[in-house]
């Protein structure tokens, strides 16, 4: 048996005996009258960062979508990008969630593509593509920072700050939250220390207490 498979096979033996068998009644309900998640999480496909380990979240808790680097488009571009706006319009309009978190975090690839100029030639496929998005943030943050500080740290930060702006570009998000149904969060995860920042309604990230 090749290795991937039997590792599909093994864990998904190990999660019939352990969690589905202690959560059987949770999952019944969940597929008998479906989902009602209070929070959607806009995170990095990252295999490193998975959004339900971090904060610890049961199954129906939280409405997850992973995408490179954790980026909302603009409005203009449904046409391009209709995976994660889907998702988005999807947990507004249906769901009806409070909270939409871009989490982003330590050390990402996609972001480090971006700083690397992957966005910024012909033909550099879906990644480059995808990334570009982030172009002009990128190119303020390198004119701002002039080769000071930790840039890649500083990118990641800005892309979520990025995103949360283009959220508030489509009117089903912006009007929600105007009206006060809708709140939009960014959350930075660092992988080698497990610390979570949160940001405030400056977009200034502090770090959140253990205890």
């Amino acid at each position: 048996m090749q290795a991937w498979r039997k590792k599909l096979v093994e864990g998904y033996q190990a999660f019939r005996a352990g969690d589905y068998n202690s959560q059987k009644a949770l999952y019944e309900k969940l597929g008998t009258h479906g989902q009602n998640p209070d929070i959607m999480l806009i995170a990095c496909a990252d295999s490193r960062v998975d959004p339900t380990d971090i904060f610890d979240a049961y199954p129906g808790e939280m409405f997850v979508a992973r995408n490179v680097a954790n980026i909302v488009p603009p409005s203009g571009n449904d046409e391009a990008y209709h995976g994660t706006l889907a998702a988005i319009e999807y947990a507004v309009t249906v769901l009806e969630v409070d909270v939409i978190v871009v989490m982003g975090h330590e050390s990402c690839g996609g972001i480090a593509g971006c700083l690397a100029g992957m966005g910024e030639e012909n033909n550099t496929g879906y990644v480059g593509s995808w990334v570009s998005i982030l172009n002009d943030a990128k190119n303020e943050l390198v004119r701002k920072m002039d080769n000071r500080g930790n840039l890649q740290y500083e990118m990641e930060l800005e892309g979520i700050r990025q995103s949360i702006r283009n959220l508030m570009t489509y009117d089903f998000v912006s009007d929600a939250v105007e009206a006060g149904r809708l709140t939009l969060q960014g959350a930075y995860f660092g992988i080698v220390s497990a610390k979570l920042m949160l940001a405030d309604d400056d977009g200034e990230f502090q770090e959140v207490p253990i205890q």
